[in-house]
């Protein structure tokens, strides 16, 4: 398997000791509904997680939730509730949306006010080591120690510098320095420490979450590509001189999605949430159209895309449904569904194993979608066996890239049973128009009968 790595600015071969993948998703901070931004990278490396499994590995899957921080605290203040109130509604209300666009549940889930002592330590690390200084109640980061700064954006250091905002009344001493520590402000939650009552910086949560439930290095780091500067170059700073070790082996992030072809923006009017869409046409479809692409690529978002996701998606339904009606057939013969199951299967790997091509994926699925129902318009009498291995094919494969179908089977029932039976007495007996009358009536109740052929003599 090949990956990107944001790190190398390459493709490289993803190689692990042993069986287990350690890999740390950033979360979203828990103020309000996930927007449709946010959908992209949950989904995305849950596929990447889901075929990780696929292929054998172990899988340790971190995602974190921020529940403290400058907009939880507005939010909390506008609805006159304290933060953890906010932040326990809205991780309900993310785990809602993550249910419904069938994210898998994270092996952790840690919150920031949950590790508070962790990062406490590690920016004690940090000050004692000469990386960090402390600013009256509040501790930064010296961006100017690390050396290797800049290393994840590719951006010198000096143009890095240049272009970054500083507040009139700051003294730190770069530009680029930040919060490890925050003094808390009236009015403010806050938590004892050596240097006052404060809060944690948003950076050095993930840096010690990181540490805390999968050790000082990771396989992989994941995010969207807005968290690369300065998020994920924050982190590397960090954590790379308070552990004196490499924070991860490979970094992996999504493209942007845009809006109607335009950049997501509340002052455009063209910022969706999650929740939004989906009451309007369900969450599979937004599932689907964040594996239609590949991950890195730019994504658009219109209602024209979506319901093309719909009619994509009501494709593959009925694929499903229409094998299940062969597989409840009472009669069965030798031929093959499909003619070459692993060659599927292996064109589908290979795809998803070079740095997770779901749209070279999907166009394997849709391949032997068209295949198949080609064969069936020709043929018939197809084993049973043949029948199964083309149903646990299509559900292994869809699966893999988060999509689900829930068709109920259709049982046989006596009464279906005894008209198949009638109607395959008045076919020996050339009675076709009965045979063909029972075949409607059957049709109506959902079975399609294929038969084998009788002379007409």
């Amino acid at each position: 398997m090949i990956l990107y790595n944001t790190l190398t600015k390459k493709k490289e071969k993803f190689v692990v000791d042993g069986n287990k993948v350690k890999i740390y998703a950033c979360g979203p901070t828990v103020y309000n509904f996930i927007h449709i931004g946010n959908a992209r990278p949950a989904c995305v490396f849950d596929v990447l997680r889901r075929f990780l499994i696929y292929k054998g590995y172990d899988v340790v899957f971190v995602q974190n939730f921020t529940d403290i921080d400058d907009k939880i605290i507005k939010r909390a203040n506008q609805e006159h509730k304290n933060c953890t109130e906010i932040s326990e509604k809205y991780i309900k209300e993310y785990e809602k949306d993550a249910l419904g666009l069938n994210i898998m549940p994270a092996t952790l889930h840690p919150k920031a006010t949950e590790t508070v002592d962790e990062i406490i330590s590690m920016v004690e690390t940090l000050v004692k080591k000469g990386f960090a200084y402390v600013l009256g109640g509040d501790v930064y980061f010296d961006v100017l120690k690390f050396k290797n700064y800049g290393k994840l954006s590719g951006q010198p250091l000096k143009e890095l510098e240049s272009g970054a905002r500083i507040e009139v009344d700051e003294k730190k001493r770069s530009p680029l320095d930040f919060a490890l520590w925050k003094a808390s402000k009236p009015d403010e939650p806050y938590w004892q420490s050596p240097w006052g009552r404060g809060r944690p910086g948003w950076h050095i949560e993930c840096s010690a979450m990181i540490k805390k439930h999968l050790g000082e290095t990771i396989d992989i780091h994941c995010g969207g590509q807005d968290l690369i500067f300065p998020h994920h170059e924050n982190e590397i700073a960090q954590s790379e001189c308070a552990n004196g070790k490499v924070l991860a082996r490979f970094w992996l992030h999504n493209g942007f999605i845009n809006v109607d072809n335009k950049k997501m923006s509340k002052s455009l009017n063209n910022f969706f949430t999650v929740r939004e869409i989906a009451e309007k046409y369900g969450y599979q479809p937004i599932r689907y159209l964040m594996v239609s692409s590949h991950y890195k690529s730019p994504l658009n978002f219109s209602d024209e895309v979506i319901k093309q996701c719909q009619n994509s998606l009501e494709r593959l339904a009925n694929f499903k449904k229409n094998i299940i009606n062969l597989k409840n057939k009472i009669n069965y013969g030798e031929n093959k569904i499909c003619e070459d199951i692993e060659k599927v299967k292996n064109d589908f790997v290979e795809y998803m194993a070079d740095d997770l091509n779901t749209s070279g994926a999907l166009s394997v699925i849709f391949d032997m979608i068209k295949e198949v129902n080609n064969k069936i318009a020709k043929e018939n009498n197809f084993s049973l066996e043949s029948i199964e291995e083309i149903l646990k094919l299509f559900d292994d494969l869809t699966q893999i890239l988060g999509l689900k179908f829930e068709v109920e089977s259709q049982d046989v029932t006596e009464e279906i049973k005894n008209l198949l039976e009638k109607r395959e007495f008045y076919r020996k007996n050339k009675n076709w128009e009965e045979a063909d009358r029972i075949r409607d009536l059957l049709k109506s109740k959902g079975y399609n009968v294929q038969d084998e052929k009788i002379a007409k003599n």
